[in-house]
C-alpha cells in the first residue's frame, strides 16, 4: 500500500485554537463585565432606595411626635395617613419608572454589544486572512531560496566528497595511517556531517509548511533494524560502545516509509552514541504490539530530567545553553515523521541511568495476521 500523507500547518492549527481561545475569553469577560455593571447598578438602586426609606420614616417618625405633642394634630391623623398612602403611590410610581429605566439601559447595552462584536470579530478575521497570505507568501519564497541553496550545497559537497575519495585511493596504496589518509577520512566525515544538517532544515522548511510527504509501503522491519544497528556498530565501536539488536521476532512486516523510518533510528540511535559514555551499551529493540509495530532505543547514557522529557521532541532544543553537538532539529524531525505515520514517539527516562525513547508506527501485521491476508 503506498500513499502520500501529509500534515496541516501547525502554525494554522495554533493560530485558530489561540484565536477561538481568545474569543472564548472575551466573551466571558464581557459577560464578566456586564454582570459587574449590573450589580453596581443594582446595588446602587438598593443604596438609594434604602435611603430613600430611611428619610421616609424619619418623616413619619417626626410627624408622629408632632402629632402626639398637638391635640389638633391628633385630629387630623385621618389627613396624615391619607398623605402617607399617597407618598406610598409616589414613591412606588417612581421605583417602577426607576426600574423600566434601568432595563432599558441594560436592554440597549446588550444591543450595542452584540453589534459591536461581529464588527470586531470581522476586523480580526481580515487581519488574520491577511496574515496568513503574507505568511505563505513568505514561506513560498523561503522554500524557493531554501531549495536553490540545498541543490547548490549539495553539488559542492558531491565534489568535495569526490574529491576525498580520489585522495584516499591515491594513498590507500602507500600508507592509510598518512596524513593525507587521515585528512581525506576527516573530509568525508565532515561532509557527511553538512549533508545530514542540509538535510534537516530542508525537512524542518517541510514540516512548518505542512508539505512533510510520507510514501508508505508494505516493507520489513526487522530487516530495516538489522540493517541500522549494523550501519552504526563501528562508529559505537570506535566509541567503545556496545551496540546491539534485540528482536522477538524474525520478520516484521508493516507499512512504513523506508527512507524516512530509517531516518528515525538513525537519529536515535545517533543521539544515543553521542550521548553515551566509553562502555556503555546500547540496544535497539523491534517487536509488535497489538496492531502496532513498537520500536525503541536504549542507551546508558546520563539520562534526561523529567521536566525535560517533553521538551527534548521542541525544535532546536538542546542539552545545555552550551551544547553544540548539534542543531537540535533530530528528535523534532523524527516526531514530525512518526506523527506522519500515524504514530507516536515518547521517551522515559531518569538521571544517570539512562534513557529509551520509543515510538510506534500503526499497521504491524503478526504471523496469523499473515496467514489471514494471503488466504
Amino acid at each position: 500500500m503506498a500513499g502520500e500523507v501529509t500534515k496541516p500547518r501547525p502554525e494554522r492549527e495554533e493560530t485558530d485554537e489561540s484565536l477561538r481561545l481568545e474569543r472564548n475569553a472575551t466573551d466571558r469577560a464581557l459577560a464578566e463585565r456586564r454582570a459587574i455593571i449590573e450589580a453596581k447598578s443594582d446595588a446602587a438602586v438598593v443604596l438609594a432606595r434604602e435611603h430613600s426609606d430611611a428619610a421616609l420614616s424619619a418623616a413619619r417618625e417626626e410627624a408622629d411626635q408632632r402629632s402626639q405633642e398637638s391635640d389638633r394634630a391628633r385630629q387630623a391623623s385621618g389627613a396624615i395617613a391619607e398623605e402617607r398612602s399617597m407618598e406610598d403611590v409616589i414613591v412606588r410610581d417612581e421605583r417602577a419608572v426607576a426600574d423600566e429605566h434601568l432595563r432599558r439601559e441594560r436592554a440597549e447595552y446588550a444591543r450595542v454589544l452584540s453589534r459591536l462584536l461581529p464588527l470586531e470579530r470581522e476586523k480580526t478575521d481580515r487581519h488574520l486572512l491577511t496574515e496568513r497570505a503574507r505568511s505563505d507568501d513568505a514561506i513560498a519564497h523561503r522554500d524557493d531560496f531554501l531549495g536553490i541553496v540545498s541543490h547548490d550545497l549539495r553539488n559542492l559537497l558531491s565534489g568535495i566528497v569526490l574529491s576525498a575519495e580520489l585522495l584516499a585511493e591515491d594513498t590507500s596504496a602507500q600508507d592509510k595511517e598518512s596524513a593525507p589518509a587521515v585528512a581525506a577520512r576527516r573530509i568525508r566525515r565532515y561532509a557527511a556531517r553538512m549533508s545530514r544538517l542540509i538535510n534537516d532544515l530542508v525537512d524542518v522548511a517541510s514540516i512548518e509548511s505542512g508539505q512533510l510527504a510520507t510514501a508508505a509501503a508494505r516493507g520489513d522491519a526487522f530487516a530495516l533494524l538489522v540493517d541500522t544497528v549494523e550501519m552504526f556498530r563501528p562508529a559505537a565501536s570506535e566509541r567503545g560502545i556496545t551496540l546491539e539488536l534485540v528482536m522477538a521476532e524474525r520478520s516484521l512486516p508493516a507499512d512504513f516509509d523506508q527512507e524516512r523510518m530509517f531516518q528515525v533510528l538513525a537519529n536515535l540511535v545517533m543521539n544515543s552514541i553521542k550521548f553515551t559514555a566509553p562502555g556503555g551499551r546500547i540496544c535497539v529493540r523491534g517487536e509488535r504490539a497489538g496492531g502496532e509495530l513498537l520500536v525503541s532505543v536504549s542507551d546508558t547514557g546520563p539520562g534526561i530530567p523529567g521536566e525535560m522529557l517533553e521538551l527534548v521532541f521542541e525544535r532546536f532544543w538542546q542539552v545545555g545553553k552550551k551544547d553544540r553537538r548539534g542543531m537540535g532539529l533530530g528528535l523534532y524531525i523524527c516526531k514530525s515523521i512518526v506523527e506522519a505515520h500515524g504514530g507516536r514517539i515518547w521517551v522515559e527516562s531518569r538521571v544517570g541511568e539512562g534513557s529509551t525513547f520509543y515510538f510506534t508506527i500503526p499497521g504491524a501485521l503478526g504471523a496469523s495476521d499473515r496467514r489471514a491476508a494471503a488466504d
